[in-house]
């Protein structure tokens, strides 16, 4: 049986940590220890540590605001796992994700691997529209949960990414702390020759944001995330990721389209509101919810957009 390291860094969101700590604790395969980093946090979750000193395995430090990725390396050298586990805060476990991790290995050795995100049922109407527009092929082009994407090749993310001692004693951890700091991460272990997939099974409930404000503010830094990401390694820039990008110039033009030519702009106006009427169909099937299809209109507007503005913004005014 494998040991687990389950590596969680936190900043300032105790209850998440909460609802993230009681799933574990109703794991089926149980041979896995809990490390939590407060990576300088105002609002401490170290009482909520407490409170699962007696049902988990579990050990608390709390170090100086550095960013994720840094915090993730900080609890790196505190496992004793045969594998180093990465969860986001506001992720929820299924009680069988360490079962289905350990069958896989058996089956098939890995040195990383991720999964996909999921919504749970007990989500919004907003978080579960949120979750389609970040998982949605006709938003994102499938590339954050498929072995096969648009994208190219599978990156794990850091909301649900496991890599083993292994490749943490040969390469190291994260040498970016926040933009894109997974994906640079991923894409070393792949360039030193590991062998890396998703095990699409070993999902995880992914709390994302819970409005859309939020959720602009997200994407936005995701979008100067890519360009951090095209730094560092020019050839991952897909077509996919300039999606975004083409969308926002798309509705700019929209501006003037209506004074060049009233006939254009309702053209264009069709065009994209087909778009979204193939998102809103998609998404009420998928999650049998009529509001939550509504919901993905903005949602997915929200997701292009802000990434697109993001990806401008980086691409335009940062250098080096």
């Amino acid at each position: 049986m494998r040991k687990y390291s389950v590596i969680i860094p936190i900043f300032n969101r105790p209850e998440e940590l909460n609802e993230l700590l009681e799933s574990l604790t109703l794991q089926i395969y149980d041979n896995f220890e809990v490390i939590v980093i407060e990576d300088g946090s105002i609002l401490k979750c170290n009482e909520v540590v407490e409170r699962y000193k007696n049902r988990l395995d579990i050990y608390y430090y709390f170090k100086e605001n550095q960013g994720q990725g840094f915090a993730r390396n900080f609890g790196f050298e505190k496992a004793s796992g045969d594998y180093f586990i990465q969860f986001d805060s506001d992720a929820i476990i299924p009680k069988n994700y360490f079962e289905i991790v350990e069958e896989r290995l058996n089956e098939e050795y890995l040195d990383a691997f991720g999964g996909p995100d999921a919504a749970h049922e007990s989500f919004s109407p907003t978080q579960k529209a949120i979750n389609y527009a970040m998982t949605s092929f006709f938003t994102t082009g499938g590339t954050r949960g498929k072995a096969k994407n648009l994208g190219g090749q599978y990156h794990p993310r850091s909301f649900n990414f496991g890599v083993s001692r292994k490749v943490w004693e040969t390469i190291g951890g994260y040498t970016l702390t926040r933009m894109g700091e997974d994906i640079e991460f991923s894409l070393r272990i792949i360039a030193a020759g590991f062998k890396v997939k998703i095990i699409e099974k070993a999902f995880i409930y992914h709390k994302r944001r819970t409005n859309l404000i939020q959720f602009y503010k997200q994407l936005f830094f995701f979008g100067r995330a890519r360009i951090n990401i095209f730094r560092f390694f020019p050839n991952e820039l897909k077509l996919v990721h300039l999606f975004p990008f083409f969308f926002m110039l798309f509705i700019y033009s929209l501006l003037f389209q209506i004074l060049i030519s009233k006939s254009l702009f309702y053209l264009s106006s069709c065009l994209i509101g087909f778009y979204f009427i193939i998102i809103f169909i998609d998404s009420s099937l998928k999650n049998k919810s009529f509001w939550v299809g509504i919901l993905s209109i903005p949602s997915s507007f929200i997701q292009l957009f802000a990434y697109g503005m993001g990806f401008t913004k980086e691409m335009i005014f940062k250098k080096g």
